[in-house]
């Protein structure tokens, strides 16, 4: 195992994951941004691991300190360096954002099997990420997506009519748009089901995590966006459901822990015995579903807009999103003001006159993605 992205909360629930079963997995490597030193040292000591990567010069001269014996690569193209590495039979790519892109890349191109966690770098790279990888090369480790490989191995793919999404709706599920306006960053962060890092967290209470999630699925699973519905599921066990033409619809159903699909993406498809609790079925319980309500949280059509126009315009709207997250919890942009900051972001690069990145590339992704940050902050300081 490589685990990109380490101190994170994907990977350090992997770790909990991994570290229960010494005589399953071997840890050849560690990657993390190195703002949480003391946390990466731990991991690195219970773990030995041949390589820790970090981005930071000052890190990695700390690291070499404090961990004797553990080759320490630095610089910004570690976490890279460390996907493609040869030793490792399985790459988790746990990075947070659009930095997780040129990681997932060079996984594929070492044909090494990517358990993939940051959703953005497929989102973001579209058919350069699914042109790239082998059969069965991806798998993925979001609970939605594990939920709909799990559910969609209960017949043909000439079988499936659409693929159901759920959500939890997040911290505001019921609110208007009105209501919305004077959230607070520590409102948003309390998400009612999932201990999640703190974009994730902020994306969930937007739904933009939902809509990165329906890109998502329309990628690896090869189906059209308007065959997949997102459907508001308060209590969170039911993690997706893959509906057939007979009318049969297939749920994958858990208590909520994402040790469960983290378990499965490392070794799917078998699975790990005891990776999560399973139901108490001798209690009673009660699970509802309900539509989304689109005019409070638009950020799901939204990113259904930008997967029809494909390109750079999913690109767009994860980078545009990364820096509203950051002013929205600096203070400086309303809640609201998130999903309406990317929408123009959006309407800008769709427009007539908007910037030509031509053909899809890695350089033309990492252009837009700046472009959008620039246009995203330019718009944030003038609101």
């Amino acid at each position: 195992m490589v685990i990109l992205g380490s101190t994170g909360s994907i990977g350090t629930q992997a770790i909990d994951v991994i570290s229960a079963r010494p005589e399953q997995f071997n840890v050849v490597g560690l990657s993390a941004g190195g703002t949480s030193l003391g946390l990466l040292v731990e991991q690195a000591r219970l773990l030995r691991p041949e390589v820790v990567a970090v981005a930071s010069t000052t890190a990695a001269t700390e690291l070499r300190e404090r961990l004797p014996g553990i080759q320490v690569w630095e610089g910004a193209d570690a976490s890279t360096r460390l996907a493609a590495y040869d030793r490792a039979d399985v790459v988790l790519n746990a990075i947070t954002g659009a930095a997780g892109l040129e990681p997932t890349l060079a996984t594929l191109a070492a044909g090494i099997t990517l358990a993939l966690a940051n959703k953005e770098s497929l989102v973001i790279g579209g058919r350069l990420v699914t042109e790239a990888a082998a059969p069965g090369q991806i798998v993925a480790v979001d609970s939605e997506h594990s939920a709909f490989a799990q559910a969609l191995r209960a017949g043909r793919k000439s079988e499936v009519r659409r693929l159901i999404l759920t959500a939890s709706g997040g911290p505001f599920r019921g609110r208007s748009r009105a209501e919305l306006s004077g959230v607070t960053p520590d409102e948003a962060m309390a998400h009612p089901t999932w201990a999640m890092g703190r974009v994730i967290t902020i994306n969930s209470s937007t739904l933009v995590n939902k809509g990165l999630e329906l890109l998502e699925a329309g990628l690896l699973y090869d189906v059209p966006l308007d065959a997949i519905q997102v459907v508001v599921h308060p209590q969170s066990m039911v993690h997706s459901m893959v509906e057939y033409v007979d009318g049969s619809t297939i749920a994958q159903c858990s208590p909520p822990d994402m040790r469960l699909p983290i378990a499965l993406g490392l070794t799917w498809p078998d699975r790990v015995p005891d990776a999560a609790p399973a139901f108490d079925w001798t209690k009673a319980s009660a699970w509802t579903f309900e539509p989304l309500d689109d005019e409070a949280f638009p950020a799901v059509e939204l990113a259904r807009r930008v997967g029809k126009a494909g390109g750079v315009a999913p690109a767009v709207y994860n980078g545009a999103n990364e820096v509203c997250v950051d002013a929205f919890c600096a203070g400086k942009l309303a809640f609201t003001g998130i999903v309406d900051v990317i929408t123009v972001c959006v309407d800008r690069l769709l427009g007539p006159d908007g910037p030509d990145f031509g053909e899809l590339s890695v350089p033309g992704v990492l252009a837009a993605d700046a472009w959008a940050r620039e246009t995203a902050a330019e718009l944030i300081a003038s609101r």
